[in-house]
């Protein structure tokens, strides 16, 4: 009797693992490559262009000259609406920028402050420096930071020569955000080497200026001695902090949350009271009324003073200011009523902020593709990329730190200012060449403004707010100095453009670099800092000694190798992946190749499984008649019951 064979079937499953096992390098199947055109032969050789060059952003419409009457208006319409729309989402775009402030402030703002406390961490002025980085990061606002720096300083808790390296730190924290806001444009190749460099050439003015600045620091005073003989020389008055573009976002983004910064400050200088806050505003309007009135203290020591002190039994009054604050207004933001902890509320605000802020920012860079073309495009470039001519040719960097001053004090906040600025030199507009010194005239804009907002303080608390709000003025235009005005001074462009290729060629090395420089080296020496300076030398001078020495190498390697041994004259010596990305780009890529098909080959099997199941009940309801136990029908039946329990376990197993 002959055996009853079924016919062999595949799974999806097994389908998924033999495309995912295929290698590229297999030659078994042959396949016909497209044609091409042999334009592409006789064109110039893409290693000859570099890569640095700004692209010609072409006309590809109809040209106005041939348009009619009816075209021409449609046009010009058409470009104003744009023009709004473009207006529209730059203002969503800065509003997202500081209502995502207002989550990370939420998120860990309570953290910051108790960082802040320790004192016994700040006197070294190394962590200093790296709370200053990572108390921005939490807050994602320099300003903020720098508040609360103020308030400690104005208190007694912090003095100002220690206030100094956290002043730095908090440059350094600003600068993340342009870095992060760069990552969004990673899609274009191109596109993503102009503006990661474009956003990362701020980070290296600001590491190499600590790196220099933070030891003449430490050694001389510089800073502190300066703006001391700067705040003791002028009489200065109380002025007003002015709010500009503040008046037409807070109209949006104090309609969804509004802060109470005070607590922030409180629990930096050390107030039980204000750990137990929340800091979301629920009065906007208060009224406080300050009485003198007797007071019982529990001895002649606690009084105000001895001619304000006297004894009834064994009862001590006193006089003391005692402040009573009544609420008068309800603040009318959308979380005012929530009762959800400050965690919950910042991170839905933090999801929110960043949906908006990354989308707002495709948009602005597609309208912008679509309006920079032709006669527009050129003339904009002109304008913002053309140097004097000579011998005036100098003087044009110098115009564009003005601008870049100008237009942060404007909007009021650097990261908003360097974040805008990121897509138009992604796209092309803005050459790295440019936006350097704009961004150097955005680290004096937004101290501009603390100086403002320092000089708004009250008369107790004026002059220490103010020589602190001048050192971070003045740091900045020391590294102005150190970096810019000779052309050959002008490392962070050199180290950007050279970032940028590197990112340009592995993407991934983006989110590494972030990651490292943001992250992990300011918690390594954080935690060193906090086992002690000798852990801190112990550990972190041969890591610098060994750095010193690669970057030494490296230099000689490309000016004048033969000054070194035939051994160091290359790095082939070292395993490959010691000294090329490329073996670890091809780790990231079987891993995210190994996720990819993982999530398709799931996606696949479900979508089968259910085509399946969906035959195998019209079959069901179709009449039969069963006249006798076939075996084969009875395999089938058990093949059905298997997709069906298979497609159950598959619909519990996904996310």
């Amino acid at each position: 009797m002959d055996s009853l064979h079924l016919p062999q079937t595949t799974t999806p499953q097994s389908k998924c693992k033999e495309e995912c096992d295929e290698k590229p390098g297999d030659n078994s199947k042959v396949k016909a490559s497209p044609a091409h055109s042999t334009l592409a032969l006789i064109e110039e050789d893409p290693e000859d262009v570099d890569p640095w060059d700004l692209p010609e952003l072409k006309d590809t419409g109809v040209p106005w000259s041939a348009l009619d009457t009816k075209g021409k208006v449609l046009r010009v319409l058409v470009s104003v609406g744009k023009l709004a729309l473009l207006l529209g989402f730059l203002y969503m775009f800065i509003c997202s920028l500081d209502i995502l402030s207002s989550a990370f402030q939420l998120v860990g703002g309570k953290t910051a402050g108790d960082i802040f406390q320790d004192n016994s961490v700040l006197s070294n002025p190394l962590a200093g420096l790296v709370i200053g980085v990572l108390v921005t990061l939490l807050v994602q606002s320099s300003s903020t930071s720098s508040s609360i720096v103020v308030s400690m300083v104005s208190s007694g808790l912090l003095t100002v020569q220690l206030a100094v390296p956290i002043i730095m730190g908090t440059n350094i924290g600003t600068s993340v955000t342009n870095t992060l806001v760069a990552m969004t444009q990673a899609g274009d190749r191109s596109t993503f080497r102009r503006a990661f460099a474009g956003a990362t050439v701020h980070d290296f003015f600001n590491w190499l200026s600590v790196l220099v600045l933070l030891p003449l620091e430490v050694a001389t005073g510089y800073l502190y001695v300066v703006t001391k003989l700067i705040i003791d020389s002028f009489k200065i008055q109380t002025e007003e902090a002015p709010d500009l573009l503040n008046v037409i976002t807070d109209v949006l983004t104090e309609s969804i949350i509004q802060l109470d910064q005070s607590v922030l400050s409180g629990i930096a200088t050390g107030d039980q009271e204000a750990r137990n806050k929340s800091l979301i505003k629920k009065w906007c309007q208060t009224f406080t009324n300050t009485t003198l009135m007797n007071v019982t203290v529990p001895g002649p020591e606690n009084c105000t003073s001895p001619s304000l002190c006297w004894v009834e039994g064994n009862i001590t009054f006193t006089l003391k200011n005692i402040s009573e604050t009544h609420n008068i207004k309800k603040c009318t933001h959308l979380f005012v009523d929530v009762n959800l902890p400050d965690l919950f509320v910042g991170l839905i605000l933090l999801a929110l902020s960043l949906v908006v802020l990354c989308s707002c920012l495709v948009l602005i860079v597609k309208l912008l593709n679509s309006m920079l073309k032709g006669q527009v495009a050129g003339v904009i470039k002109k304008i913002l990329n053309t140097d004097f001519p000579f011998p005036f040719g100098w003087v044009t960097g110098y115009i564009a730190i003005i601008v870049g001053a100008g237009m942060t004090f404007i909007v009021q906040s650097s990261s908003v200012f360097t974040s805008a600025i990121t897509p138009l030199v992604g796209i092309g507009v803005i050459s790295i060449e440019r936006a350097y010194p704009l961004s150097l005239g955005s680290n004096i804009g937004t101290t501009t403004t603390a100086i403002l907002a320092a000089m708004a303080s009250p008369g107790d608390t004026l002059a220490n707010a103010l020589q602190v709000a001048l050192v971070h003025f003045l740091f900045n235009i020391s590294g102005i100095i150190l970096w810019y005005p000779i052309p050959f001074t002008r490392i962070p462009i050199r180290l950007a453009k050279g970032l940028g290729n590197i990112t340009a060629s592995y993407r991934w090395f983006a989110a590494v670099y972030i990651i490292c420089c943001f992250f992990i080296l300011p918690f390594f020496v954080f935690s060193l800092s906090l086992a002690g300076w000798q852990a801190l030398v112990g550990v972190g001078t041969p890591l610098v000694f060994v750095l010193i020495i690669i970057v030494a190498i490296n230099v000689l390697q490309k000016r004048n190798p033969g000054c070194l041994p035939a051994a160091l004259q290359s790095w082939d010596f070292l395993p490959l992946w010691a000294h090329s990305l490329a073996p670890w780009d091809k780790v990231v890529g079987a891993i995210t190749a190994k996720c990819c098909c993982c999530c398709k080959c799931c996606q696949v099997a479900a979508s089968d499984l259910e085509h399946r199941e969906k035959e195998s009940v019209e079959k069901n309801e179709k009449p039969q008649k069963e006249v006798y136990d076939n075996p084969a029908m009875s395999a089938e039946k058990e093949v059905e019951n298997e997709i069906k329990i298979e497609l159950q376990i598959l619909k519990m197993t996904q996310l």
